[in-house]
């Protein structure tokens, strides 16, 4: 009779062992360390979408540059000491910091330039390692943003190329295409440095002296946190700028052509589901936008003088009035 007892506690064992063990995955609190250039809602709620309720089954940890890549090195070794499962970040420079403070985190970036460039990833198909994401081809779509600038000021001759030199070798692939381009259209092009708000007002004085007739910038986590300042000196240059990111637009610029960062930073929520179930990095390849949108500010193009012509108007994707 114990002997039955026994065999039969053992069997009501072996039968609850799987059950208490998916019972105990699916109960697993996951961690994320964000590593972002100021707070967005947008990556709460695409978690919330996806099942993840923080404090139930996530625990996040959250850090902002706000635009002082300086900080990075000492923000992403907090996050890493959080012992996240996963780190999300928003560009290239952000994931160097976070390597170097711990080589092996899993890291998905949402927006980079250049990660194979950058060192990051050996090859878009095949990131290799412990990082994957997404790329957004800025140096493929320096020849467009040239030439719809150029469309809408078909006097362009002289263009600037505002370039953050806090990071300039991110820039290389970026700078070589944009030079091209313009060699191309049979533009001079002339990059002008700058790196803190002092060189800034300085580049933007050059551009007035100069009398260039068009000026391109570039977005990184410097002047993506100016943006406001850049479309305010550029209204007041009276000179139509370029951007990326049609969050420049928003702050008061000129015209944007670029993959909607919305977007971007859904997809890469999307890689951070898969790597918290299991995926590896190194298994995801880099995905790239196949959609970009036009966004061109009315009022800046008012403020400086400047009619847009019917036919760049009517690819817009958006148009603020």
């Amino acid at each position: 009779m114990i002997l039955r007892s026994l065999t039969f506690a053992l069997l009501l064992g072996l039968l609850a062992a799987p059950l208490l063990a998916e019972g105990q995955a699916k109960g697993k609190v996951s961690r994320l360390g964000i590593l972002t250039t100021s707070p967005s809602s947008l990556i709460e709620k695409e978690l919330s979408s996806l099942g993840y309720i923080e404090g139930k089954n996530i625990l996040i940890v959250q850090r902002y540059t706000h635009g002082n890549f300086g900080v990075a090195s000492r923000l992403a070794a907090e996050i890493v000491d959080f012992r996240p499962d996963v780190v999300l970040v928003s560009n290239s420079e952000m994931a160097s910091a976070v390597r170097q403070a711990s080589p092996a985190m899993p890291i998905v970036v949402a927006a980079s330039s250049d990660l194979v460039g950058h060192g990051l990833v050996e090859s878009l198909a095949k990131p290799g390692g412990n990082i994957t994401g997404l790329q957004i081809m800025s140096a493929d779509l320096a020849g467009k943003r040239i030439e719809l600038l150029r469309e809408m000021v078909p006097s362009l001759a002289r263009l600037a190329v505002l370039v953050p030199s806090a990071n300039a070798t991110g820039f290389v692939s970026e700078r070589r295409e944009t030079e091209r381009a313009a060699q191309t259209l049979g533009l001079q092009s002339d990059v002008i440095w700058t790196r803190d708000r002092n060189a800034l007002y300085e580049a933007f004085k050059k551009v007035t002296r100069s009398r260039y007739d068009g000026l391109f910038v570039f977005s990184n986590p410097f002047t993506y946190s100016e943006r406001r300042e850049i479309a305010r000196l550029a209204a007041a240059s009276g000179v139509p700028a370029m951007y990326e990111v049609w969050e420049f637009v928003a702050a008061g610029g000129l015209v944007s052509y670029g993959p909607n960062g919305a977007v971007l930073y859904r997809r890469a929520v999307a890689y951070v589901d898969k790597i918290l179930k299991g995926a590896k990095p190194a298994d995801l390849p880099v995905e790239q936008p196949t959609k970009f949108d036009l966004v061109i500010n009315l009022k800046a193009a008012k403020a400086i003088g400047l009619t847009i012509p019917p036919s760049v108007l009517e690819r817009a994707d958006k148009v603020i009035e």
